[in-house]
């Protein structure tokens, strides 16, 4: 696995051997970061079940002004740092040796919000809708932001209160979906 573009391009991420995490291809990462290029200058990025850390590192590489990462697992915590460390990224990232639900708490109390949510939890977990309701709930997300959460195309989405899908893409096993905030009628 490598950092695709940006700042870092080329450099190589190491991962967790075995099956406890599940790191996005270069193909999907590609993609998923070609449709949202124009939104990383500057952005807040936070990246739940961060895993490896590939994802907020990409997004750090190229453009984004900060990334959270969220990572309950200490062993995937240090390859994040040293993946950090390893690209010379780690003053713009913050890290969580957190529950995902434990994590949004603490942000909400610190108020903060991101322009870009990524979230990619264990596939057969059911977490991505009660985590994409608490982040809502919360006002995690700015109003112009949007939730990428990456899924099995066996997972079925269900409608999340307060969220709309913006668009999808499908690939063979895998599903990125885009959510929104719905707009508020007044």
């Amino acid at each position: 696995m490598r950092v695709i573009a940006g700042k870092a391009k080329g450099h190589k991420l190491k991962t967790i051997e075995g099956f406890h995490t599940r790191p996005t291809t270069d193909r999907i990462k590609e993609t998923l970061f070609n449709m949202i290029a124009f939104d990383l200058p500057q952005c807040q990025f936070l990246d739940l079940f961060s895993g490896s850390g590939a994802i907020g590192i990409e997004a750090l590489s190229r453009g984004a002004q900060q990334c959270v990462f969220v990572e309950k697992s200490k062993e995937s915590c240090e390859m994040i740092t040293e993946n950090l460390e390893h690209t010379k990224l780690q003053q713009y990232a913050v890290l969580l040796q957190k529950d995902v639900e434990e994590a949004l708490s603490s942000l909400k109390s610190q108020q903060k919000k991101f322009d870009i949510i990524f979230l990619d939890p264990p596939y057969q977990s059911g977490l991505a809708e009660d985590v994409c309701s608490k982040i809502v709930e919360y006002g995690l997300l700015k109003q112009q932001g949007y939730i990428v959460w990456e899924r099995s195309a066996q997972i079925q989405r269900k409608e999340i209160c307060g969220l709309n899908m913006v668009k999808e893409k499908n690939y063979k096993t895998t599903v990125i979906t885009f959510l929104a905030l719905e707009e508020k009628e007044i």
